[in-house]
């Protein structure tokens, strides 16, 4: 039986380049699949294979002190849904441009929001009502198939473009109200949820284990609605057979949560078309422009 592990662990580290030797050694004798990023803030991985060889990953990372404590979160998934098993020395675990910013110790983030479990979240939505403040920590477009209920979502492409939000005055009014930010397994939110603070969000929480974490706990039965992103060949992540579908087609509007890559090279946008509209090789395109720029390139 096939499973996939989903974690990370901010720890210093002296010498990525040879916890990166180490860790492709390690994979590769197990035969596992996926990514693994290794910086001087720690580790960030999601890797694929058989149950007994994730185990014995688990082991022999957790051998290495500064990653002890990591939390490896399972997934269902396999080895094929990656091409290869990748392991990179990055300046960021998750790139958000504040390398410098950034400060770790052997607890982790420093000056990071307050973690909360799945069930302290509800139970701080149910103390503090309305003025309780869900800020996604992703790209905006994974948001499109699922988010937390009334949800901000940051007008955000990348993980960089985080800094330049949070400075754009944009937020101002919700810098004195709790807020909660969120993303896939929680890496991101350690990250944001500095930057926040420091740019003068006075009560900033975090989902501790992320949006995979709440769904495991509650289905689709609680705060969340809809289906969770994941950069795999799953493309999509659902927590019950009930799940709601939020996201709409950008070509008939008609609810889906199938992404799709844009049909023009140039573009490769991740954009939502339903299975209806698929069927239909002009709307494979993101746009008409893109349509009519493929059909010209190709001629």
């Amino acid at each position: 039986m096939q499973k996939i592990l989903l974690y990370y662990k901010f720890t210093p580290i002296k010498d990525p380049e040879a916890i990166k030797l180490w860790q492709k050694t390690l994979c590769d004798s197990l035969n596992l699949q996926g990514r693994i990023l290794v910086s001087t803030h720690g580790l960030n991985g999601t890797v694929g294979g058989e149950m007994d060889d994730l185990k014995k990953y688990i082991k022999a990372t957790k051998e290495f002190p500064g990653f002890k404590g990591t939390v490896f979160k399972w997934s269902d998934g396999g080895r094929d849904d990656f091409p290869r098993m990748s392991v990179k020395v990055k300046n960021e675990i998750v790139a958000f441009d504040a390398a410098d910013e950034l400060k770790v110790d052997e607890n982790g983030v420093v000056g990071g929001g307050v973690h909360l479990k799945p069930k302290e979240v509800n139970k701080l939505v149910e103390e503090r009502g309305k003025d309780v403040v869900f800020f996604d920590g992703r790209n905006a477009f994974e948001a499109k198939i699922g988010r937390f209920k009334n949800a901000v979502i940051p007008d955000t492409r990348t993980s960089r473009d985080f800094i330049k939000e949070l400075e754009s005055g944009k937020y101002d009014d919700i810098k004195d109200k709790p807020v909660v930010t969120y993303c896939t397994g929680g890496i991101r939110c350690e990250i944001l949820s500095s930057l926040m603070k420091n740019r003068g969000f006075k009560e900033v929480y975090q989902i501790d284990g992320g949006i995979v974490k709440y769904g495991e706990s509650y289905g689709d039965d609680g705060l969340w609605e809809g289906s969770l992103h994941v950069f795999d060949d799953r493309m999509k992540v659902d927590f019950s057979d009930h799940t709601a579908i939020v996201g709409r087609c950008v070509h008939c509007d008609g609810p889906t949560n199938n992404y799709e890559n844009c049909a023009f090279a140039n573009c490769n946008d991740l954009v939502l078309i339903c299975l209806n509209c698929k069927q239909n090789p002009d709307l494979l395109f993101h746009t008409e422009e893109c349509r009519k720029l493929g059909a010209a390139a190709s001629a």
